[in-house]
């Protein structure tokens, strides 16, 4: 367990060394980014060394690992984000652990999480998940929807009983006129950001950024980014 504190120190020490760079070539604070590390695939030891090295925001995106890991760990101080494309059927069990949804992308999903975050009576902060791939009315590849409906879902999510409108998430897409362009996607959605702000003052949160882009996301203005294997490595899928 030493050993793979130790990689993962090395690992985490190296990422924040990155952000903070980021942020000085933008004329930003460190404080304004936060590091969400995506523990999605590792095991709930790995969980609890990044808790010991001052980690206190982890993601997931599979209902089926982070719920027993989120349990496992429910003694650690962390904020839980569930990034991962979300099918109803699994909305009360994420509700039970998960601080923040980021993957909010359409209406029957914010019905739902409303509805499980009044039975557990919890509050669930939420990100719209805007999909630069999508067509005007679609979901993109890895899901989210269109910047065009940014408005109406945010305005449902504001005014839905134990939900938190807390900003945007994009995932820097693989086609369409953003494909390759990631600074250009994370500065559009810093725009988009802005517009739902002007309705929804504290929704300032933007979550963009991966463990291969994190630099362009910081450039452009994200308040979160979400890295995974340039703080636990590549490892095997769990099950």
């Amino acid at each position: 367990m030493t050993e793979r504190k130790d990689e993962i120190a090395a690992n985490l020490a190296k990422v924040e060394r990155r952000i903070a760079d980021a942020c000085a070539a933008a004329g930003r604070a460190r404080e304004e980014v936060t590091l969400i590390v995506v523990t999605k695939t590792y095991p709930a030891s790995d969980v609890r060394i990044l808790s010991q090295l001052g980690v206190r925001h982890v993601a997931e995106n599979r209902d089926q690992d982070a719920a027993p890991k989120a349990a496992a760990c429910s003694d650690l101080p962390l904020a839980w984000h569930f990034v991962g494309q979300l099918q109803t059927n699994k909305v009360r069990s994420v509700v039970g652990y998960a601080d923040v949804v980021q993957s909010v992308d359409r209406d029957r999903l914010v019905v739902a999480l409303s509805r499980e975050a009044e039975r557990a009576g919890r509050e669930v902060g939420c990100l719209l998940q805007v999909a630069f791939d999508a067509g005007a009315g679609g979901r993109g590849e890895r899901g989210g929807m269109a910047p065009g409906g940014i408005e109406e879902l945010g305005d449902l999510v504001a005014g839905s009983p134990g939900l938190r409108l807390d900003g945007l998430m994009t995932v820097a897409p693989l086609t369409g006129e953003y494909a390759g362009r990631q600074q250009a996607a994370f500065e559009r959605l810093m725009d988009l950001s802005t517009d739902l702000r002007r309705a929804h003052p504290a929704a300032t949160m933007v979550s963009a950024g991966m463990s291969a882009d994190l630099e362009e996301a910081v450039a452009a203005g994200a308040t979160h980014v979400r890295v995974g294997t340039a703080v636990l490595g590549v490892r095997p899928r769990l099950g």
